[in-house]
């Protein structure tokens, strides 16, 4: 008989609150020989091994991994799938490098098998990463989107995803129009949303690329089916700002721009947010929107330097996100590397148990998400990664000069990358582990 309940025992870490909220040593349970035990795809308990086994009879059966860690799943609050193929081109800011990359790249996904290639890799790639829920861009083509679910189905991921809307300012090859794109997103919508662990986000790329009809009906989509998503990029570049505003004179900010046409709500999640004023940051706050600090890919594109601080001060929740393909890697651990330099070229601190809020819990609240996902409490969809410590030479040599918690953490965020990823686990069954991973490259 298959048993259904299994246990997995290591160093166990995860967030249970927000550190500006409780103070660090409130924020956090880390258990030294820690065990968590996984029923039906949820956590059913989380403990010290010793209590753990001594609530549950035998038979049990017990993973045991030596100088791991285990956590919640990483959780990316945006990242563009279309973008795998151009990831790292070279020398251009945001205007120029959407022109002469990205759009011709996207042109490609209208082929069904061309898109399913790629969503197959974008996937595999999350999951070498411990990364378990995204939010991710499609492109504006609806078949781009249709395969992309149709592969995450078959994995049980909790993903969000859209077809991007764009009616302007882009090729004749990547835009529709103000009808064509409410009517795919409305089928997509149906079609997708709530279906198993998927859900959808209503995705105008950016204001700039949507005339005032087509952001009209994007507002229309969020009043007809106020629990999807809406994500987009806001204020990541000074050009694109000026930009924002010329198209939109009689508009006070480019966040108004948004505001006017009702895309401000619960599940809204903004990428960047890096030069907003504070009348943006309070409406953000006031509207329960959310921004995606995007460290890898503003250093990269040469955007600014996010204020989380600020951000915070005034109530607005914050994940993280890679922007794979702005962002150079899909690991969050080198995500909350870049994060931490960051806020170092602000004279500010970025204390590892924050990174670890931000990439996990933090990120799941950014989602409305926290009541299913987001760390390893009980009832929780058993969505964990099994990080190796010891993964590289250098980290095995640093890790036994680390004394403390804190310490191994902020090595783990900056050396770790996806070589620290040792196994992936989505509702409770392993989606990736490096031996078979290995062995797959050994046979190719």
């Amino acid at each position: 008989m298959t048993l259904q309940r299994k246990a997995y025992r290591a160093s166990i870490l995860h967030s249970i609150a927000d550190p500006k909220d409780v103070g660090l040593e409130n924020s956090y349970e880390f258990f030294e020989d820690g065990m968590i035990v996984v029923e039906h795809g949820h956590i059913i308990d989380i403990g010290s091994a010793s209590d753990v086994l001594a609530r549950h009879p035998k038979p049990l059966q017990v993973t045991t991994y030596k100088d791991k860690l285990i956590t919640s799943g990483f959780i990316d609050t945006h990242i563009h799938y279309p973008q795998t193929g151009m990831i790292a081109s070279y020398g251009e800011q945001l205007l120029d490098w959407l022109e002469n990359y990205t759009f011709p790249e996207e042109r490609r996904f209208k082929n069904p098998v061309y898109a399913h290639k790629v969503a197959k890799l974008f996937l595999d790639e999350l999951a070498s990463n411990g990364t378990t829920t995204a939010l991710v861009f499609g492109t504006v083509h609806k078949e781009s989107v249709d395969v992309f679910f149709e592969e995450a189905e078959k994995r049980n991921l909790r993903m969000i995803a859209g077809k991007v809307l764009m009616d302007r300012n882009a090729p004749d090859y990547l835009t529709d129009t103000p009808e064509s794109g409410y009517q795919a997103s409305k089928a997509l919508i149906e079609k997708w949303h709530n279906r198993g662990r998927l859900l959808y986000a209503v995705t105008p790329r950016f204001a700039p690329t949507s005339t005032p009809e087509q952001l009209a009906t994007v507002g229309k989509l969020l009043e007809e089916y106020p629990d999807v998503y809406m994500h987009t990029h806001l204020s990541e570049n000074k050009k694109e700002i000026e930009w924002v505003l010329d198209l939109f004179p009689e508009r006070e900010s480019y966040l108004d721009v948004y505001d006017h046409y009702g895309l401000l709500h619960k599940r809204s999640v903004f990428a960047h947010g890096i030069h907003l004023s504070d009348c943006e940051c309070q409406r953000l706050a006031d509207t329960e929107s959310a921004i995606a600090f995007c460290p890898t890919s503003n250093l990269f594109l040469g955007s600014g330097l996010f204020k989380l601080n600020k951000l915070e001060e005034h109530g607005v929740r914050v994940g993280m996100g890679t922007d794979v393909g702005a962002g150079t890697s899909f690991s969050i651990l080198q995500t909350m590397s870049e994060a931490y330099k960051i806020m170092q070229l602000q004279q500010e601190k970025l204390h590892p148990l924050k990174s670890l809020y931000l990439a996990t819990l933090g990120g799941a609240k950014s989602l409305h998400l926290e009541d299913k996902i987001g760390n390893l409490a009980v009832g929780k969809e058993a969505d964990f990664v099994v990080l190796d410590l010891h993964a590289t030479q250098l980290m095995r040599f640093r890790m036994k000069q680390a004394t403390t918690l804190e310490e191994k953490l902020f090595v783990l965020m900056s050396l770790g990358d996806d070589r620290t990823v040792c196994e992936t686990y989505i509702f409770g069954n392993k989606a990736y582990d490096t031996q078979g991973e290995q062995h797959k490259r050994l046979v190719s």
